[in-house]
């Protein structure tokens, strides 16, 4: 999803060159040389970046592994050969192919009436090149499980399990995002949290989470960890995930789980910035104008059995793609659970 927005004053005196100048950007863009090259200056400094980050080069192989030949294996940033042979007639190419009339989503927050709303959207959808609707995007092939090594000069071992979850449609959705709430997804007090940080002192963070997409997006669980302990730790964490696979979530993790998710909610629409967002995944995703509402019902109506059906149809330990960067070191016991583990974490996180 690609989103461009504007921001400006609501009286229509005010608004109106900015609108102007808004549609005639989206709608014609110039792709000047000195602004490309301006650009792909910025690409390359980002492509080195990702370069030098370990946990960067941790997610492009993560995606390579799970997504193969499909559109989302690749980064964002693309890479330094294809940068440097971008034209303005590919530009122009692709700005007419994708940034259609069809293919756009107008979503508007402010003191406007709904005529002055409809006026606006036209104004700018009437901008825009004609065409058809682009095709969904594919659903993509089930990936090859197994662990993947990068080997790096550092203290710390990054750690990455993945595998395909779900995309934006799907019916679990609500499950989906209570279930990783409690296993990885709360911070402190998820599963993984309690396991690997609180009573063993492993690691700074451990964190799961879904991302929807258009297609499948992935299921991911990251983590740094002190590299003499990685193996265990590891195996410590595909059990803790097996584990509640089995069990399912407990009465009193899933209502703690869903008394959070009321006292959060509410932030997601706080401004009419995270308005307008919302409004624009909900038009992009084809989601229905309830949604929001949908969601937090599903969500307090959810039953500890629903929640466990739901992981165990989208996730299996079997499945994962495990990427991890770090040396090769002889590996050290795990330390034994405790209460009150060493008051820091061992290591200290990598970029």
């Amino acid at each position: 999803m690609a989103t461009v927005s504007l921001r400006s004053l609501s009286a229509a005196d005010k608004r109106g060159a900015a609108l102007k100048l808004f549609a005639e950007v989206v709608g014609k863009p110039a792709f000047q040389l000195d602004s490309i090259a301006r650009y792909k200056n910025q690409l390359a400094v980002a492509l080195e970046d990702t370069q030098q980050s370990i946990s960067q080069q941790v997610s492009l192989e993560a995606f390579k592994r799970l997504y193969g030949d499909h559109p989302y294996a690749h980064s964002k940033y693309g890479n330094a050969q294809n940068i440097s042979l971008i034209t303005p007639e590919q530009l122009r190419t692709f700005h007419t192919r994708t940034h259609t009339a069809a293919n756009v989503v107008i979503a508007l927050v402010g003191d406007i009436s709904r005529a002055e709303a409809e006026m606006i959207a036209a104004q700018v959808s009437s901008a825009l090149p004609k065409g058809p609707v682009t095709e969904k995007i594919e659903q993509p092939a089930e990936p090859e499980s197994g662990i993947f090594h990068i080997e790096t000069a550092s203290t710390q071992t990054h750690l990455m399990l993945a595998q395909l979850g779900i995309d934006r449609n799907d019916p679990d959705y609500a499950a989906l995002s209570m279930g990783n709430q409690i296993l990885g997804g709360g911070g402190f007090g998820s599963r993984l949290m309690s396991e690997v940080r609180e009573k063993r002192g492993l690691t700074y963070g451990v964190y799961s989470s879904f991302t929807p997409m258009q297609a499948r997006g992935p299921f991911m669980i990251k983590l740094q960890t002190r590299a003499e302990m990685s193996e265990g730790t590891l195996k410590l964490v595909k059990d803790v995930l097996a584990n509640y696979l089995e069990t399912g979530p407990t009465e009193k993790e899933l209502d703690d789980a869903k008394r959070k998710l009321v006292g959060s909610f509410p932030l997601s629409t706080a401004s009419n910035a995270d308005i307008v967002g919302q409004l624009g995944a909900i038009g992009f995703y084809n989601l229905p104008l309830s949604h929001l509402e949908d969601f937090m019902q599903q969500s307090q109506a959810l039953t500890v059995e629903q929640v466990k059906a739901a992981m165990n149809k989208h996730l299996s330990t079997d499945k994962m793609v495990i990427i991890s960067a770090g040396p090769t070191v002889p590996q050290k016991t795990l330390p034994a659970p405790a209460d009150k583990p060493s008051e820091q974490p061992l290591g200290v996180p990598e970029h």
